[in-house]
C-alpha cells in the first residue's frame, strides 16, 4: 500500500542535505553534489523501507545498506545520525579530520552502521551483489516453513561511474545470470561527472543494459518521492531479477551548482551554501540544524527496527526448539568461529608421488568442506587447474542457492568483490584463477585486507614453472606486488605439507585476507609437516656444523632447489642453512629474538625464489645474493625455463661461494 507523504517528510530530505551541506563546506573538502541530490531517495529509503535498529547495528537479519556512490559519504553519515546510530554532530562537523570517525569514504564500520568500505566505483555494486548471494545461500540452508531465519534485502545507492566501471558489468551480469530478487539497485542518474556531463564518454542506454543482464528495471523521478517509494514496491514484488532503479535526479540539487560538474566534489563556499538555504527556506545560521519535529520523525524509524527484531528474535527462539540442528549450525556460521574437528582427516601426502601444491590445495578442501558449513567458494572459469571444486560439491544456480560451489565465469576482479560481500555476511569465502590474473581483482583484494575480511584467494600457476604458455601467464612479478599490500597474508607453500598448514593458518585468521600462491607442476616433499609454516619462516635442514657458513632462503617450488645446492656445498665442506619462507608477512610478525635464531645477522644469505627481486632485499642484511628475474619469462618446458633463467643448484652454489 503507497503511504502519504508530507512537509515532515521533506523537511527530513531538507534537515539531511543541510547537514551534508555543512559537513562539506566545514571540511572545505567533500562531495556536496550526490547528497544533495539523492537525499529524497534516501529519506524513501531508509524510513520506508530499511529494516534495520539502530539500538543494534549488528542484527543478523537486518536490511543491508550499500553506498557504493561513496564520495557522497555525508548522506550516510547524515542517515546514521539523525537514525540513531553511535555517529553525534560532532562527529558530522570532524568530517574528513584526523582520528575521525567520518573519513571522506565510508569504511567498515559494522558497530556504526556502515557496512562496507566504498568510494573506488564500482566495489559497493559488486560486493553489494555478494552480501545478496550470501543471503540466499544461507536462506537455503536455514529457512523452513514459517521460520524465515534469514530473509532481508540488499539496497544500494550507485551512481553513474559505479555503473561506468567494468567491475559493475561484471557482478551485474552474475547477479543477473542468478536471479537475485532481493537485491535492488537506486541509481541516482544524475548525468554528471567530474569531467562534465556524462555524454562526453558515456552513451549507453543504462536500462536496455541492464535488462540484457535479467534484471527488473524502472525509471523514475528521483525527486518524486511517492514514485521511488512505488518502485521500491514494485522492485520487492518482483524476486525473480534483482532491480535496478534508474532515478533521475539533479546533481547539486537547488544549489547554484546545480547540474554542474563542480558540485560533485567541491564545497559550495559560504555563498553558495548560504543561496543553497534559501532555496530550501533554511537559516544560514546555526550550521547543524536538525529541527525537534525531525527528531521525532526519526524516533518512529528507531520503534519501527527494534519492533521488527523483537518478533525476529521471537521466531528464533521457536526456530530452536523445533530445529535444534539446523539452529546449533545457523549460530556457529554467526559465531564465526571454526566449529570442533574441522581439521581432523587432513590428507596425506607420500614422498615417491608427490603433487603439485595446487593439487594438495584441492584434496585439503575435499577434507575441510564437508565439516566447515561456512566455507563457499568457486573459480573464475578455472576450476579443473585450480583444483577449487570438492568431490560432489552442489554449485549455486538460478532459484537453488543450497550448495557451496560458485562458477564466476571469467570474472576475476567481480568474483573478488563478490567474495568481500560473502565475507561481509559470516561466510568464509575462497576464490580461485591464475596468479597472473590477481592484477584483474587487486582493488578489491585492497579493500578486503583494509576491512580485515577473512577471504582467501587460490591463486595457482605461481611462475614460469607454468611453462610452454609463455610470458602472458607467467607472474614472474606478482608475489611481490601482493607482497606490497598492507594486512594481505601471501603464502608460497613448498609442498603437500606446507599448502594443508598454509589451508589450517588461512582459516584460522579472522583479521584479514590470505593469498595462497600454488604451483602447476609437481614438487618433491621436503618439509617436516608439524606447522613450522605458522611462523612464517623456520630452518628447514641444517648445516652439518654448530655454526652454518651462510643461509639459504626459499619459497614454493624452490626449495627443492635450495636443498640440492646444500648437498653440493656440503661435499665441499661448506655448512649451509636452508631456511623455508612460505609467508614473510607472519615472519614479520615473530618476535626479534626468533628472527634473528632464523636468519644470523653475522651469516651471509642468498634467496631464490622464481619472480622478480624487489621483495628480497631487506633480508640480505648487507651481505647477500637475490637469485631473481627482473624480466618476463619466456614460452618452453618449465625444466628448460629453470635451467636457462638461472634457477638451478649450480647458481645457488656460486653465489654462496662467492659470499664467503
Amino acid at each position: 500500500m503507497q503511504s502519504k507523504f508530507s512537509d515532515i517528510d521533506q523537511l527530513a530530505a531538507t534537515t539531511l542535505r543541510m547537514l551534508a551541506a555543512d559537513g562539506v563546506q566545514q571540511a572545505n573538502s567533500g562531495h556536496p553534489g550526490l547528497p544533495l541530490g539523492a537525499a529524497d531517495m534516501a529519506i524513501v529509503l531508509w524510513t520506508r523501507f530499511l529494516k534495520h535498529n539502530p539500538k543494534d547495528p549488528q542484527w543478523f537479519n537486518r536490511d543491508r545498506f550499500v553506498l557504493s556512490a561513496g564520495h557522497g559519504s555525508m548522506l550516510l553519515y547524515g542517515l546514521l545520525h539523525l537514525c540513531g546510530y553511535p555517529f553525534t554532530l560532532e562527529d558530522l562537523k570532524n568530517f574528513r579530520q584526523w582520528d575521525s570517525i567520518t573519513p571522506g569514504h565510508p569504511e567498515y564500520d559494522p558497530e556504526r552502521g556502515i557496512e562496507t568500505t566504498t568510494g573506488p566505483l564500482g566495489q559497493g555494486f559488486c560486493t553489494a551483489v555478494g552480501i545478496a548471494l550470501a543471503e540466499r545461500m544461507l536462506a537455503a540452508r536455514f529457512n523452513q516453513t514459517s521460520f524465515s531465519v534469514v530473509d532481508h534485502y540488499t539496497y544500494v545507492i550507485a551512481s553513474d561511474g559505479d555503473l561506468m566501471e567494468g567491475v559493475s558489468h561484471e557482478a551485474a551480469s552474475l547477479a543477473g545470470h542468478w536471479g537475485l530478487g532481493k537485491l535492488i539497485v537506486l541509481y541516482d542518474d544524475n548525468g554528471i561527472s567530474i569531467d562534465g556531463p556524462t555524454s562526453l564518454s558515456y552513451s549507453d542506454d543504462v536500462p536496455q543494459r541492464f535488462e540484457a543482464y535479467h534484471w527488473h528495471v524502472q525509471s523514475v523521478n528521483g525527486h518524486d518521492m511517492a514514485a521511488v517509494e512505488a518502485a521500491i514496491r514494485n522492485a520487492q514484488v518482483e524476486t525473480g531479477k534483482p532491480s535496478l532503479i534508474a532515478c533521475k535526479t539533479h546533481i547539486g540539487y537547488k544549489s547554484p551548482l546545480q547540474d554542474k560538474s563542480k558540485v560533485h566534489g567541491s564545497p559550495l563556499g559560504d555563498e553558495g551554501l548560504a543561496k543553497t538555504k534559501e532555496a530550501y527556506g533554511w537559516p544560514v545560521e546555526p550550521r547543524f540544524l536538525v529541527p525537534d519535529e525531525v527528531r521525532s520523525y526519526f524516533e518512529a524509524v528507531v520503534e519501527k527496527g527494534q519492533k521488527a527484531q523483537g518478533l525476529w528474535e521471537s521466531m528464533l527462539e521457536d526456530y530452536r526448539r523445533v530445529f535444534p540442528e539446523l539452529a546449533a549450525q545457523y549460530e556457529q556460521i554467526v559465531s564465526g568461529e571454526l566449529p570442533a574437528g574441522w581439521d581432523s582427516e587432513m590428507p596425506s601426502f607420500s614422498e615417491d608421488k608427490p603433487p603439485a601444491t595446487r593439487v594438495a590445495s584441492g584434496k585439503v578442501l575435499n577434507a575441510i568442506s564437508p565439516r566447515l558449513p561456512s566455507l563457499v567458494g568457486g573459480s573464475a572459469d578455472l576450476t579443473p587447474s585450480n583444483n577449487t571444486q570438492p568431490t560432489d560439491s552442489k554449485a549455486v544456480s538460478k532459484g537453488d542457492y543450497s550448495g557451496p560451489y560458485i562458477y564466476f565465469g571469467i570474472r576475476e576482479h567481480g568474483m573478488g568483490g563478490i567474495m568481500n560481500g560473502l565475507a561481509l555476511h559470516g561466510m568464509r569465502p575462497y576464490g580461485g584463477t591464475f596468479l597472473v590474473f590477481s592484477d584483474y581483482m587487486r582493488p578489491a583484494i585492497r579493500l578486503a585486507a583494509m576491512m580485515k575480511l577473512p577471504v582467501i584467494y587460490v591463486f595457482t600457476h605461481d611462475s614460469i614453472g607454468l611453462g610452454e604458455d609463455g610470458p602472458t601467464h607467467q607472474p614472474v612479478e606478482h608475489a611481490s606486488a601482493l607482497r606490497c599490500i598492507p594486512n594481505l597474508m601471501v603464502f608460497r607453500p613448498a609442498d603437500g605439507n606446507e599448502t594443508i598448514s598454509a589451508w589450517k593458518t588461512a582459516l584460522e585468521r579472522k583479521d584479514g585476507p590470505t593469498a595462497l600462491l600454488l604451483t602447476r607442476q609437481n614438487v618433491p616433499m621436503v618439509t617436516p609437516g608439524d606447522d613450522s609454516l605458522k611462523k612464517g619462516a623456520y630452518v628447514l635442514t641444517e648445516a652439518g656444523k654448530p655454526k652454518p657458513d651462510a643461509v639459504i632462503i626459499a619459497t614454493g617450488s624452490e626449495i627443492s632447489i635450495a636443498l640440492d645446492a646444500q648437498k653440493q656445498l656440503a661435499n665441499e665442506g661448506i655448512a649451509v642453512r636452508v631456511v623455508s619462507m612460505p609467508c614473510a608477512e607472519l615472519f614479520e610478525k615473530q618476535a626479534e629474538s626468533y628472527k634473528n635464531a632464523v636468519l644470523p645477522k653475522d651469516l651471509p644469505r642468498v634467496s631464490i625464489e622464481a619472480g622478480v627481486t624487489l621483495s628480497w632485499g631487506r633480508y640480505m642484511n648487507g651481505k647477500g645474493v637475490i637469485i631473481g628475474m627482473d624480466r618476463f619469462g619466456a614460452s618452453a618446458p618449465y625444466k628448460t625455463l629453470y635451467e636457462k633463467l638461472g634457477f638451478t643448484a649450480e647458481n645457488i652454489v656460486k653465489a654462496v661461494k662467492s659470499l664467503i
